[in-house]
């Protein structure tokens, strides 16, 4: 069979989808096995893949394959979210391009436009998954506003309604003006900015006097009714109980006491405005002030301002500013830094605005979600995040659940033309409802209409763990059943109170169990100057060009070479095109295997035959690794540990020292034996590099010989961990140790590789292991291996451990090259003992390290003083 010279990944990875797919290989289904199973943080229905996305999904593929491997029934649910205020957005933008406004269409007119939109573009991102490799069960992909989930989002409102836990009411919520709705507190972004701090001057009423307020934000003073001090504050306690003057509107307000107020901070007064501050609202609450909503829900001044209607609330600051001091009563302004919250989604500056929302309270349903992520049942990974869960769960607010979008899910509210209200499924149970709640039919007050606002869409991915398994439909359903809880969550750190929180507490409220046992938080992908990759910074790469570049393998190792849990990802190119070199290598490797004649005769020589050996307690002590690796999520430790088992020890050792010689410029056959188990070695390292590598793995698993139908890479079974010889392991570390001083001789002193050349090992009272001489002897390529009792003269000398070694030369030895090198590598190794020696003369090292540690720490040392003393006397000898 030729196999080709050069690996085409396209060919490849489109051939192996296609085919994991026709075989439902990832299609899952309850049975008698233990399942692994992996829910997808659903990605905007509006969304394409970016380099997160990439880093999220490589992640979750690779532990949903390692599971597949370890005979688990895994099951990966992909599907999207429905995104309410981004899709939203979409639509608009879409309208206007046809030249129609959302304002010109009826709720259903809009909706129809909505589903038609998303029809076309809402599964480019699950397509574009299926390039990276992502082994999801396709045939359960869910959407959060299908039918059955929109439905379990309704009925769990209803519930929770029901049980007090939601209700309606006046509160300052964050106002999207672009957006148009009300967002969460986790979903306004805190940037810092540069500002200006305006000091403005109020007169005191019936008086010359005057006192200074200081504010950022001058275009709310329209809205001011009230000036507040602090009690205690000596510069203004003849102001209490007297009145000022609101400069520009002319308003008459109360000077008023208050503790909140920080003395230290501006001038010690603060202008009230309940209407456009969270902390002046609950001021205006305290005092009874009066609230004076100045700024419209698009960001311009409202009537009530009196003055600037109409005009954009930005564009308003400049101009208050130039007439307050026009006027007089601008005292001086400051250059500032200051945070100021813009809303995620749509990048506008946040608003705070009173406004009749509905809320989830928190405070009670939350707590399981924080008992029992403090009692380790659920673990967050790395574990550095659990204060910052604890904190913001300790600290939680009520949740602001409603939005006043129209692409959603409606909120079952009814209302009558007098504002009364009753919360049902439907209209014709909203009616019976309201019968039964105020005694008389609701023809006696008017139609029923529905409420206009729809919910938060966290309020339907809160409940996915459930919902995609139908837990709402059918909660004794087969599914829900098997596959809940499930088993690991990987996801963003910035999502982690938003999504993450709320599934928990979903997860209690409506099974009574965690949701998922282990939430793995990715790091942030970032540039080489360590920004976000962001599309407005156009410092992002297209994944999808990545992988058209580099290989969807290549790209996968690239994102985990360099990505910690929790820890940032500093991504650059070259890490793909290293995993691209790596792809290769593995190609090329299998390539020479294949290469090699075979003689079922031949008998195994000694040089193959401890390869053999070595090779496999090598395989089996890095299995150990990889799998207690596997155990503490450390992922990019798994991959690099699979990658040096490859690249080094089986490609640059074991296939080297197997490597038949050459005899007449033609290679010698390989015995069987050899052979046989080289192929099985091959085997298990296409397992363990697998999850990472799905397509080069399967193709070379086809490659190596004819298999059943159903005989894929994907469905075999993990390796199983064997003996390991560390006896024999010590002892090779020590041959290849001599084998590469040997090579660093022939480099430093430019002798061929072809010349062979003699070895001598000074005789000490230490026992050597000579089985790899044979080793040493083929790969160092040397024409004689002996013991000697003293130096040899004119020959290049090394150390490995305390062990001596001479390399004669048919050239003299220059012995003032050679003194400074031994005199560099004296002064290294006495630095090196010193510290060893500080480690052991330190009480609080000795008293708490571990045997097995302070084992190590003296056997370097004994190490080092006998490397000293050897090249001691080797100087000693060239004097």
């Amino acid at each position: 069979m030729e196999i080709p010279k050069t690996y085409d990944p396209k060919s490849i990875e489109d051939k192996w989808y296609s085919y994991w797919l026709k075989h439902e290989f990832f299609k899952s289904v309850p049975d008698q096995r233990e399942p692994y199973t992996i829910v997808i943080p659903p990605p905007n229905v509006t969304g394409v893949l970016h380099m997160g996305h990439m880093l999220n999904n490589t992640i979750q593929d690779v532990l949903i394959r390692r599971a597949r491997l370890m005979g688990k029934n895994a099951c990966w649910v992909p599907g999207t979210d429905h995104a309410s205020i981004a899709t939203e957005a979409k639509v608009v933008a879409m309208l206007k391009e046809k030249g129609i406004a959302k304002t010109d269409l009826t709720r259903e007119e809009f909706l129809k436009y909505a589903w038609e939109w998303k029809e076309k573009y809402g599964g480019i991102i699950l397509k574009q998954l299926e390039k990276l490799g992502a082994s999801c069960d396709w045939d359960r992909t869910r959407f959060t506003m299908e039918d059955d989930l929109s439905e379990a989002v309704i009925d769990v409102f209803i519930d929770l309604y029901q049980k007090g836990h939601i209700y309606r009411g006046v509160r300052m919520v964050n106002w999207d003006p672009q957006g148009l709705t009300a967002v969460s507190d986790e979903e306004v972004i805190h940037k810092e900015v540069n500002s200006k701090l305006y000091y403005v001057r109020y007169q005191i009423e019936g008086s010359s006097e005057w006192i200074t307020v200081a504010t950022t934000r001058p275009e709310t003073i329209l809205g001011d009714t009230a000036v507040c001090v602090h009690p205690e504050d000596t510069r203004y306690q003849h102001l209490h109980g007297k009145r000022c003057i609101v400069p520009v509107v002319n308003r008459s307000v109360p000077i008023i006491c208050d503790t909140y107020i920080d003395i230290t901070f501006g001038t010690g007064a603060l202008k009230v405005t309940p209407a456009h501050d969270i902390n002046d609202y609950n001021l205006g609450v305290k005092h009874g002030l009066e609230v004076i909503d100045t700024i419209a829900p698009d960001g311009k001044m409202s009537k009530e301002a009196r003055f600037y209607i109409g005009e954009d609330r930005f564009t308003v600051r400049k101009k208050i500013a130039k007439d307050l001091e026009e006027q007089g009563n601008l005292v001086k302004v400051e250059d500032i830094k200051n945070k100021v919250g813009y809303s995620e989604r749509t990048n506008a500056v946040i608003e705070p605005r009173l406004s009749m929302q509905w809320f989830l309270k928190m405070e009670e349903i939350s707590k399981p979600a924080l008992e029992h992520v403090l009692d380790g049942e659920i673990k967050l990974i790395p574990e550095k995040f659990g204060n910052t869960y604890k904190h913001w769960m300790e600290n939680v607010h009520d949740w602001c659940i409603s939005r006043q979008l129209w692409w959603g899910q409606r909120i079952p509210a009814w209302y009558t033309d007098k504002g009364e209200f009753v919360v049902a499924k439907t209209k014709a149970e909203a009616e019976a409802l309201f019968a039964q709640k105020f005694g008389r039919p609701v023809a006696e007050t008017g139609d029923l209409h529905q409420d206009e606002d729809v919910l938060d869409t966290w309020f339907s991915s809160w409940l996915w763990p459930i919902s995609v398994f139908d837990g709402f439909k059918n909660p004794d359903g087969k599914d829900i059943n098997y596959y809940y809880p499930t088993n690991d969550l990987v996801t963003a750190p910035e999502i982690l109170f938003f999504w993450v929180a709320r599934m928990i507490i979903a997860g209690y409220e409506y099974r009574g169990k965690k949701p998922f046992s282990n939430v793995y938080l990715t790091g942030i992908v970032r540039d080489k100057q360590g920004r976000k990759m962001s599309k407005s910074l156009g410092n992002s790469p297209d994944p999808i060009d990545l992988i058209e570049k580099f290989g969807a393998d290549g790209v996968r190792v690239g994102m985990l070479l360099c990505s910690p849990a929790g820890n940032d990802l500093p991504f650059d190119e070259s890490y793909c095109e290293q995993g691209r070199n790596f792809s290769n290598k593995i190609w090329n490797s299998f390539r020479l295997l294949h290469g090699f004649a075979i003689d079922p005769k031949l008998e195994q020589n000694p040089a193959n035959a401890i390869a053999v050996r070595w090779f496999e307690s090598r395989f089996n002590q890095q299995l150990t690794e990889i799998n207690d690796l596997y155990s503490k999520y450390r992922i990019s430790e798994v991959l690099m540990c699979c990658y040096k088992l490859i690249w080094d020890d089986f490609c640059a050792w074991y296939l080297e020292m197997i490597k038949p010689d050459f005899v007449d410029g033609k290679a010698l056959p390989l015995d069987m034996i050899t052979y046989n188990a080289t192929i099985d070695f091959l085997e298990k390292l296409l397992k363990v590099i697998h999850p990472f590598m799905p397509f080069i793995s399967e193709e070379i698993w086809h490659l190596i010989r004819e298999r059943k139908e159903s005989d894929c890479i994907v469905v075999s079974e993990w390796p199983v961990n064997g003996n390991i010889d560390t006896m024999l392991l010590a002892s090779f570390e020590m041959a290849s140790e001599v084998i590469t001083q040997i090579r660093n001789i022939r480099k430093h002193k430019s002798i061929s590789p072809k010349e062979k050349l003699d070895l001598f090992r000074k005789a000490t009272s230490l026992e050597h292991n000579d089985e790899f001489s044979v080793v040493i002897i083929k790969l160092a390529n040397l024409s004689g291996f002996e013991t000697t009792l003293e130096n040899k003269a004119n020959a290049s000398s090394f150390l490995v451990k305390q062990t001596e070694y001479f390399v004669p030369l048919s050239q003299a030895v220059n012995a003032e090259q050679e003194k400074e090198r031994l005199v560099k590598e004296l002064e290294y190794n006495q630095g090196f003992l010193d510290s060893v020696a500080k480690k052991l003369d330190n009480e609080r090292f000795v008293q708490n390290a571990k045997p097995e540690i302070l084992a190590n720490e003296n056997k370097k040392k004994a190490d080092a003083e006998a490397k000293i003393k050897a090249i001691q006397e080797q100087i000693a000898a060239l004097n």
